[in-house]
């Protein structure tokens, strides 16, 4: 009997803790249901009113980087950020690897989410289209660069099913990516009639699915490759071939690529180098063409501070070599409608110079470059920045 009596208490107590652990469970369980319900359902992170871009200067744009970013309030605080330095258009790509993830199943939750912050931040955008999903090739050695000829109609239903689905959201349309790399076709030989082919598919179907859209041919990758060169081909001799093998009537605008690298943007152009102003001479082939009514946009440029690329300025440098190319720009070149930066920001950071292209860092630091470009943008009084260069060494 005492042997029981002394057994019991402590058989109650782990009862009446098991009891409690259970109510207890039950409660976190009550609890999480209920945040989970409450949770932010996407675009709930959208302000009550649609902002407004206060600018004074509407040709400032950014290319973006969002579609590999996860957590939509990075979406958000990213496109708050663009608003904010008052630029009015970014650069977005839209991979049509990731919406048609199998044949003629199409999957826009990203494209949507992304969308509709952008709309929310009250800003425009030229949407880049590429990117060929897996399914899409049998060739082991494929990349998502990799886009046969014979997939070029599905290609052009990808586009025409985007430009119907955001039109008035998105009515400025890239058609794939420096055609004029092989890298950017899988590593197959650059082919300046075979990308009119594409577009020949591609514009009439996206002016079917949107008639309001303006579709803009190019993106053409800024290099002094030579024919016959296995990398590419500069990009004044793949537009003199984009004319001859018939593009102007499939594109409404020209999108080109166009850096710096260590020259000011006052540098004079020449076909036998790179700078900003390289983009005159592929105005001059649209001219020649009879094209002089189609405008233009840099979709791609700026410079690169990295410490140690070659290629790269001081930050000081860069800055005041930004700002004087947008007044550049809007001063001297009317037909060039926007100048947009690459990048504003990457989703994680790359450890290695392309980092100091950006505008922003992946942990949304900004940079000296985000300042100076927003007292531009914005009208705001600056300081003038005195850059002198290096001294000589002897």
């Amino acid at each position: 009997m005492s042997a029981k009596s002394s057994a019991s208490p402590p058989v109650k107590d782990a009862a009446k803790r098991q009891r409690r652990s259970i109510l207890v469970i039950i409660g976190l369980l009550l609890l999480f249901a209920l945040v989970f319900r409450l949770r932010p359902a996407p675009g709930d992170l959208l302000p009550a009113e649609a902002r407004v871009v206060e600018t004074a200067k509407p040709h400032v744009c950014v290319h973006t980087l969002l579609e590999n970013e996860v957590e939509e309030k990075k979406i958000l605080r990213s496109l708050e950020l663009v608003r904010e330095l008052g630029a009015t258009t970014i650069v977005q790509f839209f991979p049509w690897a990731y919406v048609e993830r199998e044949d003629d199943q199409f999957d826009w939750w990203h494209a949507d989410r992304i969308l509709r912050h952008v709309e929310g931040q009250g800003l425009r955008v030229i949407a880049r289209l590429g990117l060929a999903p897996n399914w899409l090739n049998e060739d082991p050695g494929a990349t998502l660069n990799t886009l046969p000829e014979t997939a070029f109609p599905k290609f052009a239903q990808y586009a025409a099913a985007f430009a119907e689905r955001y039109a008035g959201t998105v009515d400025e349309i890239i058609i794939w990516n420096e055609p004029n790399l092989s890298f950017e076709w899988g590593y197959q030989p650059v082919d300046a009639g075979r990308y009119v082919r594409l577009l020949q598919e591609t514009y009439p179907a996206i002016k079917a699915a949107n008639p309001a859209a303006v579709v803009l041919a190019g993106a053409l990758a800024p290099t002094l490759e030579g024919r016959g060169s296995s990398a590419g081909l500069n990009d004044l001799d793949f537009l003199r071939d984009m004319y001859a093998a018939g593009a102007g009537d499939y594109f409404d605008a020209l999108a080109i690529h166009s850096y710096g690298l260590k020259e000011p943007p006052s540098a004079e152009p020449a076909e036998n180098r790179l700078n900003i102003r390289l983009a005159e001479l592929l105005r001059e082939i649209m001219l020649e063409n009879g094209d002089e009514q189609k405008q233009a946009s840099i979709t791609e440029g700026g410079w690169n501070d990295h410490p140690r690329w070659a290629h790269a300025l001081r930050p000081s440098q860069r800055s005041a070599f930004t700002v004087e190319a947008f007044e550049y720009v809007e001063a001297h070149w009317a037909w060039l409608e926007r100048l947009c930066l690459w990048a504003f920001r990457y989703p994680a950071d790359l450890n290695s110079y392309p980092d100091n292209y950006t505008l922003v860092s992946a942990n949304f630091v900004l940079k000296p470059i985000y300042y100076a470009l927003q007292d531009y943008a914005r009208g705001w009084e600056r300081e003038e920045v005195l850059w002198l260069p290096p001294p000589e060494t002897k």
